[in-house]
């Protein structure tokens, strides 16, 4: 499984876990075969790090920087992707069109969230 903008990645630094990140951007290098690798440090403060990386260090296998050993893994979320989807609990429903009609004379509309981004 490739790791790929947006996913997380876990880094280790010296056979330890280091930090968390989100890959932001990936982007060919000059060198062929290399890729810059824009990553997201989730520390605080936040920081942005750019690695220069073969694919395969970024999908897993082990390198060095400055001697020192790091890799990093992806994370994969524990939460099954259909309970991922599936509405939460403390979502308020849709208005009926009879409350979407009193709202708009008020001159205001209630926009479920959900609804917005099944249209996306």
């Amino acid at each position: 499984m490739a790791t790929t903008i947006n996913d997380l990645v876990l880094v280790h630094i010296d056979n330890k876990p280091g930090f968390y990140a989100r890959i932001e951007d990936v982007t060919p290098d000059v060198k062929a075969g290399w890729w810059r690798l824009k990553l997201l440090v989730l520390t605080v403060p936040l920081e942005i790090y750019t690695w220069i990386l073969e694919e395969a260090q970024i999908n897993g296998t082990p390198f060095t920087m400055g001697g020192t050993p790091i890799r990093m893994e992806k994370v994969l979320s524990p939460v099954p992707r259909e309970e991922a989807t599936a509405p939460s609990p403390l979502q308020t429903p849709s208005p009926s069109p009879a409350e979407e009609a009193k709202e708009q004379d008020k001159g205001g509309k209630v926009v479920s969230l959900l609804d917005r981004k099944k249209d996306k």
